[in-house]
């Protein structure tokens, strides 16, 4: 299977933490807690239907028609095709990274001869997305696997979801996927626009985060980086009264002044 890069970000903020168990963490210019637009869940019928060999190379006929790059979609005979999907990132939360081999030395081994563990987390930038080449046979795990390979991630597969998207009338509809849809066959049935449908990949909410699930060293990090933006929003908030008491002390005094 081949894969196409789309590019990401690589502008990230470093910071080391100590411990027993040795962690890089760097954060991208973005907040723990992003203020994300709540979208309307709704059921989707784009790539329900089934489609005939004829029907599927018409589709396709008409959707490299469409498109002004080389992401064509291929189709054969027995109409078995392959292309490009886009999946963009929406995570709110970091993403684990084994380390660089550079970090990797034998003063960091212990008196047995083991490692020391290390591990790398990042938060992506809001605009990451990739590209994959996939057939029409390859399913959603396969997706989510497939683009954590290209970040090299070692969180477990488990914790994302790919969800599809939709804008009708100003509104964004949201809807997960299972595992067992063909990502393809939707790009297919939907066309090239990402308006009628483009990918999404988040985390796989089940209802309120479960801490117990990230390491010691991750929770210290997340307590970190909600210090400093905690001690940011109190630096702007005074900032902003000392700056209106001076507006009112000023006005207080051309009230008070003769003439």
């Amino acid at each position: 299977r081949s894969f196409y890069d789309s590019g990401g970000s690589d502008s990230l903020r470093s910071q080391e933490d100590s411990g027993s168990e040795l962690e890089l963490y760097f954060t991208a210019s973005t907040s723990f807690f992003h203020k994300v637009r709540r979208s309307t869940d709704e059921q989707i019928d784009l790539g329900k239907q089934q489609l005939s060999v004829a029907e599927i190379q018409q589709k396709v006929k008409e959707y490299n028609a469409q498109i002004n790059s080389n992401l064509y979609m291929m189709v054969n005979k027995d109409g078995f095709y392959t292309g490009f999907i886009k999946v963009h990132f929406r995570l709110v939360r970091p993403i684990s990274l084994p380390p660089p081999q550079s970090l990797c030395s034998t003063q960091e081994e212990d008196q047995q001869g083991r490692r020391m563990k290390r591990r790398t987390s990042f938060y992506l930038p809001k605009d990451t997305a990739k590209h994959l080449h996939i057939s029409s046979q390859t399913r959603v795990r396969e997706v989510i696997e497939a683009l954590l390979n290209k970040f090299t991630v070692v969180d477990n597969p488990a914790k994302f979801a790919l969800f599809e998207r939709t804008e009708r009338q100003s509104q964004v509809y949201m809807r997960k996927l299972s595992d067992d849809q063909c990502p393809l066959y939707l790009r297919l049935c939907a066309g090239p626009s990402e308006k009628v449908l483009s990918l999404v990949l988040k985390e796989n909410e089940t209802g309120d985060v479960n801490w117990d699930a990230f390491s010691f060293p991750e929770l210290c990090n997340f307590l970190r980086i909600l210090q400093r933006e905690e001690e940011e929003h109190v630096r702007q908030i005074v900032k902003r009264y000392a700056l209106a008491k001076e507006k009112m002390k000023h006005a207080m005094a051309r009230i008070t002044t003769p003439g």
